[in-house]
């Protein structure tokens, strides 16, 4: 089956260099090994990995364009026509073919790819209360990832030697096969298996690296994480990944925030939400309750005659608003919700009060509503009427 390579991407056939590598980084946040353990993901890295690295290259993708499929070893075409029945070249004339495999006239290859590397991007999580969510953090941060060799600085040889030609290829980074077909023989090409298509090795590699230019280390970074972050989000530093092979540029470092419970509030996007439980003698005198926010002390002010399941709003008083620019533009609110407090035991005082306040107030006998339909009254004002 054709392998799909833009498809496997995720991006068009016209997709611009920038495009590839915004599409492949997206998947390797997500398949890295370091990230994602799943042996499926890691198998879709590699592969992931490998397509970039031929869309990246002009000729390679010249090559998927015109229906080669340059990662199967037998570098074989994929026809429009599905099979010898149909057009073989794809749409493409044969002088069009022969320049995708010999380079304009037989000339040579694409050449030696190079041993320096742009690194991948790292993902780490930070656990953070709600409090560092709302006012803001600077964090130390130890993480694992590959850093520069200091031994060899990235070269990935030993004292002072250098890296030299391969035998193998000749310096050219590819070997070249010949096969027979329909069109006679077919000259195909494909990284050299001595030197991994880089056109030279190191006869004496760094003792310390292994001639890869780095090495995996622990280090502590320093995270500024700004006031507003929410669960899920990820704030981003800049070459703070992992180094890529022969020394080559950082990639970046994602801090994914984990925010953890409050024992107190509860967060809704901005908003935030908390509960307060009053005695019924408090909510039908009202009173005052000192209520400690995230950034101050506020009095609240509970009006006489205050019901069960009232809701008041504290403007300002939520999280703060995150802009995409990582500025702070308002704040949420804080949504208070009253819960009034029935004694479920009272001593013969207690209840001879209680009694004596039903008696005046008229309300020694229940009543059952009416939702405001009938003639008025309860049921058992009716029953004595009757």
């Amino acid at each position: 089956m054709a392998r799909d390579y833009y498809g496997t991407l995720g991006v068009s056939r016209d997709a611009t260099p920038e495009q590839l590598k915004r599409a492949y980084r997206k998947l390797a946040r997500e398949l890295h090994p370091d990230v994602n353990p799943d042996p499926e993901a890691q198998e879709r890295f590699r592969e992931v990995s490998a397509i970039y690295e031929v869309l990246s290259d002009p000729e390679k993708r010249k090559l998927v364009d015109l229906g080669a499929d340059p990662l199967d070893p037998s570098g074989g075409m994929r026809g429009a026509g599905g099979g010898m029945g149909g057009d073989p070249f794809g749409g493409f004339g044969l002088g069009d073919i022969m320049d995708a495999f010999f380079g304009g006239g037989g000339g040579g290859g694409r050449g030696p790819r190079s041993r320096v590397q742009p690194g991948s991007d790292a993902l780490i999580r930070a656990e953070l209360t709600l409090e560092e969510c709302n006012s803001g953090v600077t964090r130390e941060i130890s993480v694992e990832t590959a850093v520069l060799c200091t031994t060899c600085s990235g070269s990935g040889c030993a004292g002072d030697s250098r890296p030299v030609g391969c035998d193998t290829c000749g310096g050219r980074g590819e070997v070249q096969s010949v096969q027979r077909s329909f069109l006679g023989q077919v000259v195909t090409a494909r990284p050299c298996p001595a030197c991994r298509g880089f056109g030279e090795v190191i006869p004496d590699p760094c003792q310390q690296c292994g001639g890869d230019g780095r090495v995996r280390a622990r280090r502590t970074i320093t995270a500024k994480i700004p006031p507003g972050v929410a669960d899920g989000m990820r704030v981003r530093l800049a070459s703070q990944g992992e180094v890529g092979p022969g020394g080559g540029p950082a990639g970046d470092l994602y801090v994914e925030v984990e925010e953890l419970p409050h024992e107190v509030f509860t967060r809704d996007g901005h908003n935030l939400h908390c509960t307060i439980r009053v005695p019924m003698t408090a909510a039908a005198l009202g009173t005052s309750i000192p209520l400690e926010t995230l950034d101050s002390e506020e009095e609240l002010t509970l009006e006489p005659g205050t019901q069960p399941n009232t809701e008041l709003v504290l403007s300002g008083r939520g999280m703060p608003r995150l802009r995409s620019s990582g500025r702070v533009d308002g704040r949420g609110n804080l949504h208070v919700h009253v819960e009034v407090v029935v004694p479920s035991k009272l001593d013969t005082k207690q209840a001879d009060l209680l009694r004596q306040l039903a008696m005046l107030r008229g309300e020694d006998q229940p009543e059952l509503a009416t939702n405001g339909r009938g003639n008025g009254g309860g049921l058992f004002s009716r029953l004595r009427r009757r």
